[in-house]
């Protein structure tokens, strides 16, 4: 198994919004309006870009102020990587789309979630 997910797992991680249009802020704007966004942890080998659903019980959005391009946002959503389930969490700044990031581990490869009988 891959120690992708545990080590992502293990304290704060910078991340970015990798943009791909000229306006990102814009652009993180329009993924925000679709529920769904991209972070990519920086400190991995080449990096490691990840997608998922907003999850609006742990993101908080409303500290962003996208007009003056300021302000911090909290995104979070759960997603699958290399088999382990697992909860996205980044915190940016409004203004450079950077910030840190975590992994939290929410079932493990063959984890089984009826336990008891």
């Amino acid at each position: 198994m891959s120690e992708l997910p545990h080590k992502l797992s293990k304290g704060d991680h910078k991340v970015i919004f990798p943009s791909r249009l000229d306006d990102p802020h814009q652009e993180l704007q329009d993924c925000i309006g679709r529920d769904y966004v991209h972070i990519k942890f920086t400190e991995t080998r080449g990096g490691t870009e990840l997608g998922f659903r907003l999850d609006p019980d742990h993101s908080d959005l409303a500290g962003a102020d996208w007009d003056n391009k300021s302000g911090k946002i909290k995104m979070a959503g759960n997603l699958t990587l290399d088999y382990v389930k697992v909860r996205c969490v980044a915190e940016l700044d409004v203004d450079s789309l950077e910030g840190l990031g975590h992994l939290d581990i929410l079932e493990e490869e063959g984890a089984s979630e009826d336990t008891a009988n």
